[in-house]
């Protein structure tokens, strides 16, 4: 099993749903960044999403666009990005990690080269949201043949014909975005979530996560009670911008991340 594969399963037989968190690679700088990256899965993050910065994330909403903007002025790239998850696994072993971006800097850096680091550095999964399977053989399939899981998106407007060409060739969990726009747009309803996972399920067996606009411990238990995993993003970002310091921003996300955690462990019971 790949560490996604186990950490799904593992949350099944405990009977509960994973929280998945985002955060920013190099924000606000590379020191505090990576005490955050090492920090969450103490504080309850089950599987961590590692954005990846880039000079136009268009899918991105005000909240994470500032992230990446801070850091690139603190200087990360994509080869520093990769060496945080390195650094990470010297202590961590089992946290599932997922990259999260766009294209173009996995271009520029060279996809086998990409490829071939990621997985040597312990990366388990990939979300390129600007790659759709009519391009697999870019990423998706070199991705997965060096063991690593390539997670697709599905939105509201991603219907009956289009679902089966979306989850083909996906792996690790399905992400499901609740609302159509950017992240840190509003959020959905628990019962156009509801309809929603039911409809994903009858197209895939796959954990599904749902994710954007959940902000709050009680958001997080209500879509917990529903999929099998709760994407929390800009919430956490949000810290980071409002931190008065390093030390406050890491403090303040992994506080966030705990009671975030808290509220999907209890949200079965």
């Amino acid at each position: 099993m790949s560490r996604l594969q186990q950490r799904f399963a593992d949350l099944k037989a405990e009977g509960r749903s994973a929280l998945v968190t985002f955060v920013t690679a190099g924000d606000p700088g590379y020191d505090a960044s990576l005490a955050i990256l090492k920090g969450l899965p103490a504080a309850g993050a089950d599987v961590i999403e590692l954005g990846m910065p880039f000079t136009d994330p268009m899918a991105d909403g005000v909240a994470i666009q500032l992230a990446t903007l801070r850091a690139l002025e603190a200087g990360q790239t994509l080869a520093k990005t990769l060496q945080m998850v390195r650094e990470f696994r010297v202590e961590n072993q089992t946290t599932p990690i997922v990259l999260m971006g766009y294209y173009n800097p996995i271009h520029r850096f060279g996809v086998d080269k990409f490829v071939a680091e990621a997985n040597q550095a312990g990366v388990d999964g990939l979300i390129i949201v600007d790659l759709p399977p009519e391009h697999d053989a870019e990423l998706a399939t070199p991705a997965q043949a060096a063991g690593i899981d390539f997670i697709r998106l599905t939105t509201p407007t991603t219907d009956d014909a289009r679902l089966p060409r979306v989850l083909e060739r996906s792996s690790g969990f399905v992400y499901y975005v609740s609302v159509a726009g950017v992240t840190g747009a509003g959020s959905a309803t628990t019962e156009h979530v509801s309809e929603a996972i039911a409809r994903l399920r009858r197209h895939t067996d796959l954990p599904i996560s749902v994710g954007f606009g959940i902000r709050t411990p009680e958001q997080a238990a209500a879509i917990a009670r529903l999929a099998e995993g709760v994407v929390v993003g800009s919430a956490l970002v949000d810290k980071i911008a409002h931190a008065k310091d390093a030390e406050q921003a890491v403090n303040d996300v992994l506080s966030l991340c705990s009671a975030l955690a808290e509220g999907v462990r209890s949200a079965r019971n």
